[in-house]
């Protein structure tokens, strides 16, 4: 089934109340924009289109919940409620993501989710979905038995890269306008990479997942270059963020030795190695995907390094001491609890999000999202600028 067709079966109480949210983030956004784009400057890029799991989601992943008859916990407050007038928009957080920052911050609008937008994406759209894989999800449900989880669903990056496709008829028609057009936007290919080895941990070894993340990292790869060939000329692969320190990970893995864990942060040390491997490999990416397209600006972000400084230096950021400790969930170590859901009846939520680093889970609220945004959106106007002047410097050779 196309993307077309399956936006058109948004149930209605979903399509009426991401409609309504819809009408409040929109003006929100609006003034936001004004207040932080740089007096009488241009915006760098007419769009953005991104690809990605819950870290970039905008509301796309409750229309995929409603394709498989999953009920999706973050329609439900307290999502949604630091920015978006406690209306919950679909993002996995209490308010505003990187992405919606950075749009803020260029000037543009927050970018609509593919699926459950009814408007013009002639600014932007987003095919994020929470839980995505870069690798297809078929290969998580090897071997699955009768009543397997349904999860990962099937919105593995190949898919969202379809979706784009299907897209593309609508925004552009001959092959040079395509070009003219997708080479004034901005595209982000991930964060993916997480919801990868979280369908792993616990059910392969460490040995095994390291065995798949070349794999995983020339999706990536893949999928940047399918971008580019459509003519995208700036495109930001991020990495990302320490899967060792998330809740959910130090949850699986509750009964490690006290030598598997860093005496300093409290994070677990295998599944880090693992991140630190699969950023160094996309590190390797990039730089060939550079070399490849000297003409494309291919910007790396960092999630990792971020989120390790906050987690050992807490106070730094104002946030609370307890930091691996979720602001929304249930009863148990670090607040966490596979039974009790953040907007199930049973969960709690902390007095200030803003002090917490994690929100539900392995999201982040929006106070070090922001705080991450601040140090993408230079590195990716840097980065653009430098961008330029090599592109001239070509041109005049």
């Amino acid at each position: 089934m196309g993307g077309a067709a399956r936006r058109r079966l948004v149930p209605a109480v979903l399509a009426v109340a991401l409609l309504a949210a819809a009408a409040f983030l929109i003006s929100s956004a609006e003034a936001a924009a004004e207040t932080t784009a740089v007096a009488g400057d241009e915006p760098s890029f007419d769009s953005i289109f991104a690809f990605g799991d819950s870290f970039t989601d905008t509301g796309n992943n409750p229309v995929v919940f409603g394709w498989y008859d999953v009920f999706d916990v973050v329609m439900r407050p307290p999502y949604g409620t630091t920015f978006f007038g406690g209306h919950p928009t679909g993002r996995n957080s209490n308010g505003r993501l990187i992405i919606d920052f950075i749009a803020q911050g260029l000037g543009l609008p927050l970018v609509p989710p593919y699926l459950s937008h009814n408007g013009s994406f002639r600014q932007g759209a987003n095919f994020a979905v929470g839980g995505a894989t870069a690798i297809n999800s078929s290969f998580f449900h090897i071997g699955d038995g009768p009543g397997a989880s349904l999860f990962p669903l099937n919105t593995s990056l190949e898919v969202q890269l379809e979706w784009f496709e299907d897209l593309k008829p609508s925004l552009c028609e001959t092959d040079q306008e395509c070009m003219d057009f997708f080479g004034r936007s901005l595209f982000f290919v991930g964060e993916f990479g997480i919801n990868d080895y979280q369908y792993s941990f616990g059910k392969k070894s460490m040995q095994e997942i390291r065995d798949f993340v070349p794999d995983l990292i020339q999706i990536i790869s893949m999928g940047a270059q399918r971008v580019i060939e459509h003519g995208a000329k700036t495109v930001v692969i991020p990495g990302m963020i320490p899967s060792g320190c998330a809740p959910p990970v130090l949850v699986t893995f509750a009964d490690a030795d006290a030598s598997e864990y860093d005496a300093t942060t409290g994070c677990l040390k295998e599944p880090n190695k693992i991140v630190t491997l699969h950023n160094s490999l996309l590190l390797d990416a990039v730089d060939k995907l550079r070399a490849e397209h000297p003409d494309v600006t291919i910007i790396h972000t960092d999630l990792f390094n971020h989120v390790m400084e906050m987690v050992k230096s807490p106070e730094k950021f104002g946030l609370k001491r307890d930091v691996l400790t979720v602001c929304c969930g249930g009863s148990g170590r670090y607040h966490y609890n596979l039974s009790v859901a953040c907007g199930d009846e049973a969960a709690t939520v902390c007095e200030d999000p803003s002090k917490s680093l994690f929100w539900d889970g392995v999201h982040l609220t929006e106070a070090p999202y922001h705080y991450i945004a601040k140090d993408w959106l230079n590195t990716i106007l840097s980065s653009v600028s430098a961008g330029a002047a090599t592109t001239m410097a070509y041109a005049s050779i």
